[in-house]
């Protein structure tokens, strides 16, 4: 399994009984689908090596209790501590309306309610305060925030997003 096939689901946050029981924070809103796992992909060295569940419970809201086969010490439990957890990405629920994830998106065309198509959604830069939609219109990049009020539609049918974007901020772009 790669790494692109997957996407991160939460880090093995620290030890939990001298049995081997760890508690990993899980990066979701809705913890509750992943409670009852069979198994999941742990990052070890850069390899996604799959780790099979003996039992699982929530706890405390966005931690899971874990408790692996063959991790049955706090000597084994330290040895992936830390580590980043990974589910292929058939694992992710299916959003609907305009609700939708990152990768789900790139290659969708953009397409702004006012001046039509503005180009190609190649990737979403999530790195500042607001996520923004990297969008290629030839050699020129443009940077829309990801704001609900800008987000008129996401037609998955169509591969598109319709957006309602201030005027002027694509302009900026294109005034060059």
């Amino acid at each position: 399994m790669h790494k692109e096939e997957c996407f991160y689901l939460g880090k093995i946050a620290k030890k939990y009984s001298y049995k081997g029981e760890v508690l990993a924070y899980l990066d979701t809103d809705e913890p509750e689908l992943y409670e009852k796992l069979e198994s999941v992909f742990v990052e070890i060295n850069k390899h996604l090596v799959p780790f099979f569940i003996e039992k699982s419970q929530l706890h405390k809201n966005d931690f899971l209790r874990i408790r692996f086969e063959d991790i049955d010490s706090e000597e084994a439990a330290d040895r992936i501590l830390g580590c980043e957890l990974y589910l292929p990405l058939k694992f992710l629920p299916k959003l609907e309306g305009n609700k939708f994830y990152y990768h789900e998106i790139i290659g969708f065309e953009a397409e702004d309610q006012r001046l039509g198509t503005i180009g190609t959604i190649t990737g979403v830069n999530d790195s500042s305060a607001q996520p923004l939609f990297e969008i290629k219109k030839g050699d020129i990049e443009i940077l829309i925030p990801m704001i609900d009020d800008f987000i008129v539609k996401v037609d998955r049918d169509n591969k598109k997003i319709i957006l309602n974007t201030p005027e002027g901020l694509i302009d900026l772009y294109l005034d060059n």
